[in-house]
């Protein structure tokens, strides 16, 4: 059975050129800050990074004394669970059954016969999701 909690997460738009997300994360690190989980893609001519912090003060604070513009707290929905054939499936059909549109999704696989996906929906059904799917 796979654990699904809603996580916070904070968004920044960086420049698209080699070591910008290496270096964010080498000043989390040099914060103490853990991630949960860190994503990054193409956006307007430059990038955007997700922050999934384990402790969302601790980044927050980081951030501010990094002078880091990062947007307001959002959530997301994290995944984790054993591995097996057609693990994504039990989530994505009890979202898709009731309407709910996905509007990104990363998964994988993480060693040990265990997954973890991220996934988000419009902030308007984040409640809805995870009053469906049982989410903490």
């Amino acid at each position: 059975m796979a654990s699904i909690r809603k996580v916070e997460y904070y968004s920044m738009k960086v420049p698209q050129r080699p070591g910008a997300g290496a270096a964010l994360l080498a000043a989390m690190k040099s914060a103490g800050v853990n991630l949960r989980a860190f994503h990054g893609f193409p956006a307007g001519g430059g990038a955007q990074v997700d922050f999934m912090p384990d402790n969302g003060a601790r980044f927050r604070a980081a951030a501010r004394k990094m002078k880091l513009k990062i947007s307001p707290r959002k959530l997301a929905f994290l995944v984790r669970g054993e591995d097996r054939v057609g693990a994504l499936t039990g989530v994505l059909g009890k979202l898709a059954a009731a309407r709910i549109n996905l509007v990104a999704l990363t998964a994988l696989t993480a060693g040990s016969r265990r997954f973890g996906m991220i996934f988000w929906v419009r902030k308007a059904q984040v409640a809805r999701a995870a009053r469906l799917l049982g989410a903490r």
